[in-house]
């Protein structure tokens, strides 16, 4: 495999903690500790448009799949809805005084993961809090939706991975996964696993017809390793570290393919917060607390 860096896109004045995919493939947004919320153009570098601004950190983004509104997660504020097009709010909602680490959303539900060990249940038609699950003191920092089993899991600070019933919203199984913090969870393309890592610096993969029991244990990163990903085919996993790198893995035997990092690519020089595959040209992103965001190529 070759990686090819291609882009770098800079203007956040803070730490870029969190990417998500534009409405068309060429799109996508990011924020982070400047509060700004910016929309990216893959074909035209030059054009970063500010969508939106709030006066706190940003680590949670989501786009709604059928309103086409960005959900921005103000920490100690609540949940913004932006008109990306239109650059306004068109609806808050204030839901907490704790972080937001995550955002996603399941039909008529998102599920919003607080720093509080909270993971609040909001009905995005009339944006009103519909349960509150509280499984933990510690963090709630990821989420991953199962629809085929219908399970929510939940990454926690206490090094917990909790699995609900995306119905009910009844706790169905505790995984003591990690040694440390969860900070990144998700399931394989066709739900078959879930993969969790977080502050121990371990992938591991978890096989979800089998109780969620261990299939891998790997030694992936020298540090926490804050977000993975999987590519759009569904056959690579991309991680990122704080270690100042990015690692590409094999998504079916988890065998390390490649090492992206600043004295081979000329990679990020601190953290690397979050990584996005993209459907255009299946470019790859990567966020730093160097406040820029890479495009990589690999062929």
């Amino acid at each position: 495999m070759t990686v090819e860096k291609i882009d770098t896109f800079g203007g956040h004045r803070d730490p870029v903690y969190t990417l998500e995919r534009g409405p068309v493939a060429e799109q996508f947004f990011s924020a982070g500790g400047d509060g700004q919320v910016v929309k990216w153009h893959l074909d035209r570098p030059d054009l970063g448009e500010l969508v939106a601004n709030v006066p706190a950190s940003i680590y949670a983004l989501a786009l709604h799949p059928t309103s086409g509104l960005l959900w921005v997660g103000q920490n100690y504020e609540g949940i913004h809805l932006i008109d990306t097009v239109q650059k306004r709010e068109v609806a808050s909602l204030k839901l907490t005084s704790a972080a937001i680490f995550d955002i996603k959303f399941y039909k008529n539900d998102a599920f919003v993961a607080l720093s509080d060990g909270v993971v609040a249940v909001v009905n995005t038609d009339q944006l009103v809090v519909r349960k509150h699950l509280k499984a933990s003191e510690q963090s709630a920092r990821c989420i991953a939706i199962n629809p085929i089993e219908r399970e929510l899991a939940v990454g926690y600070s206490d090094n917990v991975v909790r699995i609900f019933d995306l119905l009910t919203y009844e706790l169905k199984q505790i995984i003591p996964a990690h040694t440390n913090s969860v900070f990144t969870i998700a399931y394989s393309p066709e739900f078959q696993y879930l993969l969790t890592a977080g502050r121990d610096a371990h992938l591991k993969v978890w096989d979800v017809e089998k109780k969620y029991s261990l299939q891998q244990d790997i030694v992936a990163h020298m540090f926490a390793i804050n977000h993975l990903s999987f590519s759009t085919n569904g056959r690579l996993i991309a991680t990122a570290s704080m270690d100042k790198s990015i690692k590409i893995w094999d998504a079916e035997t988890y065998k390390l393919v490649k090492v992206v990092d600043r004295s081979r690519h000329a990679g990020h020089g601190t953290s690397v917060n979050k990584v996005l595959w993209t459907e255009y040209h299946e470019l790859l992103l990567s966020s730093s607390d160097d406040r820029t965001i890479s495009v990589w190529k690999l062929t």
